[in-house]
């Protein structure tokens, strides 16, 4: 029964992506032979370690209600091709874009292999990394916005470089969350966060700097 299994914590999380991550580079597997899909691959990968997780630890699942993985943990993950290490994720206000997305990055990195004999494939894990919800803004953005703050800019400079970088919002909302970055002065981020309708995530930086940066871990 659930009740008697060991509660999952964000430690404990971190120390069993690492062993999945390690364990799944040696597997070989027949579902995902031939398959290009990232999103396909992807569901794959996160599934099972979602299974895996649910044979020792108790934890409440995502849904697309929740929008992220482990909602009790605030902790989203994230699988990818070393080739385009990119996704996407829920829109929910531009503030994200400079302030984090509210909840940190459980991030895989993957090159897959397939072996035509036995017709299987292999993922082997590159990186496995967690960025902590402080450290999910945009570089860009943040290290500009810190830069005007640091130059002694009001709330009208920042209100202005929200308007120029085209962060989606109108003059008021610019202005009121310039009030809350002289208050606030946001960490800086460092994930390429592009506009659309659902967030373009390109973690290349994450990957380069994982273990350089406090906040950015690799596991």
């Amino acid at each position: 029964m659930s009740s008697s299994k060991e509660k999952l914590t964000v430690q404990i999380l971190e120390r069993e992506a690492t062993a999945f991550a390690r364990q799944e580079s040696h597997h070989d597997e027949r579902s995902i032979f031939g398959v290009d899909n990232g999103k396909t691959i992807g569901t794959y990968f996160e599934r099972k370690f979602q299974k895996y997780l649910r044979e020792k630890y108790s934890f409440a699942e995502g849904s697309s209600a929740k929008g992220i993985d482990f909602p009790g943990l605030h902790v989203d993950m994230k699988t990818t091709s070393i080739k385009q290490p990119q996704s996407s994720c829920p829109f929910k206000d531009a503030r994200q874009k400079i302030f984090g997305l509210g909840y940190s990055v459980l991030r895989f990195v993957y090159r897959k292999t397939d072996d035509r004999s036995s017709r299987t494939a292999r993922l082997n894990t590159l990186h496995t990394i967690f960025i902590e919800k402080r450290r999910s803004a945009d570089y860009q953005m943040t290290i500009k916005v810190l830069e005007t703050v640091k130059n002694h800019g009001n709330e009208d400079d920042i209100a202005a470089l929200l308007l120029d970088r085209n962060l989606l919002v109108d003059d008021t909302e610019a202005h009121k969350i310039a009030k809350e970055i002289l208050k606030h002065p946001p960490e800086v981020g460092y994930f390429t966060i592009s506009n659309a309708y659902q967030w373009r995530l390109q973690y290349r930086r994450v990957i380069d700097k994982a273990g350089e940066i406090e906040g950015i871990k690799r596991l």
